[in-house]
């Protein structure tokens, strides 16, 4: 018997590819990465950065609380940024999603990402036993 387990809501986009929106082995979620799709309408948020980055850490929100847990037991977090020059605007935005201790990170800036988001983050949590 797998201890493995697919998370799934309508709350947060649906995977547009060959992947689940997370994956549950025991207390451990691994969450895809989450570009800033509207779960409603499947479109892409596109009035600002801060508008892409809001919608990305509320698709995570929701697939974390469809995974029982919240975003408070994420332990890792995998930011992607079409440029380095976001990073601040991150941090803002991620502060009020995450209080302290925060998890741990790491922010890179790439040459794309898909349907030419500014903003791709995916994260690891450890829900409590």
């Amino acid at each position: 018997m797998s201890n493995r387990s697919i998370i799934n809501t309508d709350q947060a986009p649906a995977a547009i590819g060959t992947y689940s929106q997370a994956v549950k082995a025991g207390n451990t979620v691994y969450i895809s990465g989450q570009i800033p799709l509207n779960p409603e309408t499947m479109e892409m948020v596109t009035e600002s950065f801060e508008a892409q980055a809001v919608r990305v850490f509320e698709n995570l929100k929701a697939i974390a609380e469809e995974a029982g847990g919240s975003l408070g037991e994420c332990v890792k977090l995998t930011i992607l940024l079409s440029d380095m020059d976001y990073f601040a605007q991150v941090n803002e935005v991620m502060s009020r999603y995450f209080s302290e201790p925060y998890p741990a990170r790491a922010a890179f800036a790439v040459k794309a990402l898909p349907k030419a988001a500014d903003i791709e983050v995916d994260a690891v949590m450890v829900l409590k036993s």
